[in-house]
């Protein structure tokens, strides 16, 4: 995949590699996909129809293997949750989750971020947004292909209801700091902390964090909310 972003109007954040998919995820996948998978289309869902309910709509952008979604979604019952992932080991294993855990507040699509929230997310249609851990393209030449620019969250932030937040978390300070500086900048977004937020009850300790913690390595929580009134909002 080149940088070119003229196929899609944007430069891509992830690379779709050839990832060894386990039998079980492969199963779930081929299974679950007809039961929990929503397709792209180039049109705004109707998310209640999808959940059979009106329900506060909460987005979740690169499920990784999908533990600490279906985590978020099996304690929220009251809530609705759609996962973006592009990795089919990814899809299956947040599929097995739905599966075992009988998740009927989940829904995942399989599709460039970018895409979806132009595309199928009305304005101010959710009650919150979730980035835990992107890919940091640590590489100063990669900078470019970091899911946490400008245009982006302001796509975001007009999805948002009043009163909704965005949540980004990352283990790389340097990019922790791009975090805060890019939403900060965002004039339909106000930060909910002074800086950096304390970790959410919600957001559940990976092991992976907590090993990292353990280590002595840093985690960042960027924690904004959608403006009740705003000027910036005709931008």
């Amino acid at each position: 995949m080149t940088d070119s972003a003229s196929n899609h109007g944007h430069i891509r954040s992830f690379v779709l590699r050839q990832g060894r998919v386990s039998t079980a995820q492969q199963r779930y996948y081929d299974e679950g996909m007809p039961r929990w998978g929503l397709p792209y289309t180039p049109a705004a869902a109707d998310f209640d129809r999808v959940f059979g309910r009106h329900a506060p709509l909460f987005l979740e952008i690169g499920c990784g293997m999908g533990e600490t979604t279906a985590t978020i979604a099996a304690a929220h019952p009251q809530n609705d949750y759609l996962g973006l992932e592009v990795h089919t080991p990814g899809v299956g294993a947040l599929l097995k989750e739905i599966a075992i855990r009988e998740l009927a507040n989940l829904r995942v699509i399989q599709h460039d971020a970018v895409e979806v929230v132009r595309d199928m997310i009305a304005p101010a249609s959710l009650s919150g947004i979730h980035i835990f851990f992107p890919d940091p393209w640590p590489k100063k030449r990669h900078h470019k292909r970091r899911l946490v620019q400008p245009p982006f969250v302001h796509a975001l932030a007009k999805r948002l209801a009043p009163g909704g937040y965005l949540h980004c978390a990352t283990d790389w300070e340097e990019y922790a700091e791009q975090m805060l500086e890019v939403l900060g900048g965002e004039a339909l977004l106000e930060n909910t902390a002074p800086g950096f937020a304390p970790r959410p009850d919600y957001r559940p300790q990976t092991k992976f964090e907590t090993r990292g913690l353990r280590l002595g390595h840093g985690v960042w929580d960027v924690v904004f909310r959608r403006r009740a009134e705003t000027s910036a909002a005709a931008r």
